[in-house]
């Protein structure tokens, strides 16, 4: 018999159009290996997260750069649809924010975290959570605001080059734009140019000192702050290995205990009042020790089965378990455990996993998601591939051709922790590059 109550069903809401989002594909999983009637909103035309048996029933997500108005009618369709209340779990950050500002208007069709509608999006911001940290005495990179061109070159002499700039409200960038929402700033002018183009971006530009990357020095805290504050359902964790390289998502990872940064996580949702699903990224510096806050994400991280402890619980039952008033399982974490997502890291997916192994894409349960992941990522890097080399080129000598064919295949590694991985770092993030 199921712990959750399979009467409730549950929502999964992204307006993010990435077709190779696996944590969505692992919230799918977890709630319907559960019993529960799984509905996702999003768009997954071209993804593998369709195929997965536990899908219950699949709805159309908001047009890209939709109000909330949009986005509501969008939500209480699919209410009308199910005819009961149901668990509504945002999977981005943009849709996190749009909840948070609807929950008046929603409330009487989902069940939502009790929390100040705000709060998703304050913490969301870039620039905010800055604030916030020092409220809470949570270490975070020392951050300016410019307001100028001229305070945007200064204040990047002043953190000292190069600098982190970031995007305060990085949902807001339009697509097609070129625009990251952090990028490494090597000269002041670099900032100015980036700073003049806030009005496209849609949010304010942030400046942020650089800590140095290292071993060992990216973590991560994933939680669900409960109607009690109580912080359940989650863990620390390393990055090991991230995609892109140095800059992205954890394409490995591992659960590793670490009470500095249970504490930090818990001190911030507590001082806040937080409630709900949360994800955190945190970087140690190299000099002093200290655990610096980068990113509060209010939603599930990719790689939240990570923390399947030995009673099942992750965030995502932990919020239906929670939100239907059931008692939450008192399970055991399961550290050394690893998060593999297998078209980042396919190296690291074959290593031997003594202490448990979680992949993306792969089940046995639920096999046809992993091997549609395979031939749709073949025909995505293909495309890619074809991409660069139609790109004008200075040159069409061999030389030139290896390096278009390069970028688009970058060279594997060994998986971390065997011979040969090289110690690839880019600075923006400093995690070890991922063999493909």
């Amino acid at each position: 018999m199921s712990l959750l109550d399979t009467r409730v069903p549950a929502v999964l809401l992204r307006i993010d159009r990435n077709p190779f989002h696996h944590g969505t594909l692992g919230a799918v999983r977890s709630l319907g290996r559960a019993g529960v009637d799984v509905h996702v909103i999003a768009d997954v035309t071209g993804s593998p997260v369709r195929t997965s048996r536990f899908v219950g029933r699949l709805h159309s997500p908001p047009p890209s750069g939709a109000a909330p108005a949009d986005i509501a009618a969008v939500l209480l369709r699919v209410a009308a649809r199910i005819e009961r209340p149901a668990v509504l779990i945002p999977m981005d950050d943009a849709g996190a924010v749009a909840v948070g500002r609807l929950r008046a208007e929603l409330a009487p069709a989902y069940l939502l975290p009790q929390q100040p509608g705000t709060l998703p999006e304050q913490v969301a911001d870039k620039a905010e959570l800055a604030g916030m940290c020092a409220a809470a005495d949570v270490p975070h990179p020392r951050t300016v605001v410019p307001e100028s061109t001229t305070q945007a070159s200064d204040a990047a002499w002043r953190l000292g080059l190069p600098v982190v700039a970031k995007w305060s409200r990085p949902w807001l960038l339009p697509p097609g734009a070129g625009l990251r929402s952090t990028v490494v700033v090597r000269s002041p002018q670099e900032a100015r140019d980036l700073y003049q183009r806030s009005e496209e971006a849609g949010s304010r530009l942030l400046l942020q000192e650089f800590l140095p990357p290292g071993p060992g020095r990216d973590w991560f805290f994933h939680g669900y702050a409960d109607r009690s504050g109580a912080v359940r359902g989650g863990g620390s964790g390393r990055k090991l290995c991230s995609w892109p390289r140095g800059a992205g998502l954890t394409a490995v990872g591992e659960w590793s205990p670490n009470p500095r940064v249970r504490e930090l996580s818990e001190r911030l949702t507590a001082e806040l009042g937080y409630r709900g699903i949360f994800d955190l990224d945190f970087r140690r510096c190299g000099t002093t020790g200290r655990y610096h806050l980068l990113d509060f994400n209010p939603r599930p991280g990719a790689q939240f089965r990570l923390f399947s402890d030995t009673a099942g619980l992750d965030v995502v039952r932990a919020q239906h378990l929670d939100l239907t008033h059931r008692p939450l399982p008192e399970g055991d974490p399961r550290p050394g455990r690893a998060f593999v997502v297998e078209n980042y890291a396919p190296l690291a997916a074959l290593r031997p996993a003594p202490r448990g192994r979680e992949l993306a894409w792969h089940a046995g349960d639920d096999g046809v998601p992993g091997r549609v992941m395979w031939g749709l990522w073949s025909a995505h890097v293909t495309r890619r591939l074809l991409g660069r080399l139609r790109r004008p080129r200075p040159s069409g000598t061999p030389a030139e051709t290896a390096r278009v064919v390069r970028q688009a295949f970058p060279p594997p590694s060994s998986p971390p922790g065997l011979p040969g991985a090289p110690d690839v770092t880019d600075a923006t993030g400093g995690e070890k590059a991922c063999g493909r």
